[in-house]
């Protein structure tokens, strides 16, 4: 099927994660019809069942590495795929200093393997789970989808970087592909339904469940990482938005590739928050007290960052429209319900 025929079929990688699962719910209520492919090493196909109930929908499951050649010829011959949404991929900034290869390896090597196999079934519409990491630590803000990329300040940032240079390379070589490159911003939040959320393994890498947990109990307490940040309150600031804004903004994407070549557009607010700024509107939004530490600094985090969004606004159509205080309340109420979350 193409774009814009009756209910086309999208392969969604990396389907059942966080961002993931929230992008495969707005693409059902959207009338697609949706692939997803996840080797289920971070997320839960729980998610995905509880999508299926939200929508009323079907989803085609395959449980598969992106990086498995076999596996996406046999998905492309299953299926009429007309587009592919790429979140396959490892996505903590600390981790990845600690461990580039397995980085590089996930991230640049998953997407080759995943565009070889697009390009032998003459799939070539692609949405790419890109960062705004790829500025680089001196990029002045807000960033502006016109700034070069820079020199990110983490393996993470960089593998998503080249990333973007092969999918350049590949639109150069080849005019018949269509590919938005999303470089989106701090996602936080969940389903209003408090149904899906996000459920990382371990302690989480990031700062809403780190808080959610602690609120709930399965923490004791929340690490603030550095409190001597140029910042007025000396802890970093960050773009957070909504995470189902995020999933809407891929459905505006993906009806955007009927123009060829790449597209970057950043997906976020325009609006900064400081770490204590989102732990004192979840304390406020909630009632409940967080308890929190500072800690040292974490290699590769930048002070602060965040969007100018206008170019998404014009070109797809899409902004940010759910406030902060929404997404506290979407964040307590996923938690809250799933204590442990889809292990619970």
């Amino acid at each position: 099927m193409q774009i814009g025929d009756t209910s086309p079929t999208i392969l969604v990688t990396g389907g059942a994660g966080y961002i993931g699962s929230h992008t495969v719910l707005a693409l059902l209520e959207g009338g697609y019809q949706v692939v997803v492919l996840d080797n289920l090493c971070n997320s839960s196909e729980e998610a995905l069942r509880r999508v299926e109930a939200l929508t009323d929908g079907a989803i085609d499951f395959v449980c598969g590495d992106v990086r498995d050649s076999a596996e996406l010829e046999r998905i492309f011959t299953r299926f009429e795929i007309a587009a592919v949404i790429h979140f396959a991929g490892l996505k903590a900034v600390g981790e990845s200093v600690r461990s580039p290869l397995a980085y590089y390896q996930n991230n640049v090597e998953g997407t080759l393997s995943l565009c070889q196999a697009m390009q032998k079934a003459g799939v070539k519409k692609l949405v790419f789970s890109s960062s705004a990491t790829v500025y680089g630590a001196n990029a002045p803000v807000p960033y502006r989808e016109t700034y070069p990329r820079g020199n990110s300040s983490n393996p993470y940032g960089r593998s998503k970087a080249m990333v973007e240079q092969v999918l350049e390379d590949i639109c150069t070589a080849d005019a018949s592909w269509s590919v938005a490159s999303l470089r989106y911003f701090n996602p936080i939040g969940a389903h209003p339904s408090g149904l899906i959320g996000e459920d990382p393994l371990g302690i989480p890498n990031n700062l809403m469940p780190f808080i959610a947990q602690v609120a709930v109990g399965k923490l004791p307490e929340l690490a603030i990482f550095g409190q001597d940040y140029p910042t007025d309150d000396g802890t970093c600031i960050r773009d957070y938005l909504h995470v189902m804004d995020l999933a809407e903004g891929h459905v505006a994407a993906l009806r955007r590739l009927s123009v060829a070549g790449i597209a970057y557009f950043n997906l976020g607010t325009g609006q900064g928050y400081s770490v204590l700024d989102i732990v004192q509107a979840f304390e406020r939004v909630t009632g409940r007290k967080i308890a929190y530490r500072f800690a040292e600094r974490r290699e590769g985090d930048l002070p602060a960052f965040w969007a100018d969004a206008s170019k998404a606004k014009k070109d797809l159509g899409w902004s940010a429209s759910r406030g902060l205080d929404e997404m506290m309340a979407d964040t307590w109420k996923w938690q809250s319900k799933n204590p442990k979350g889809y292990r619970g």
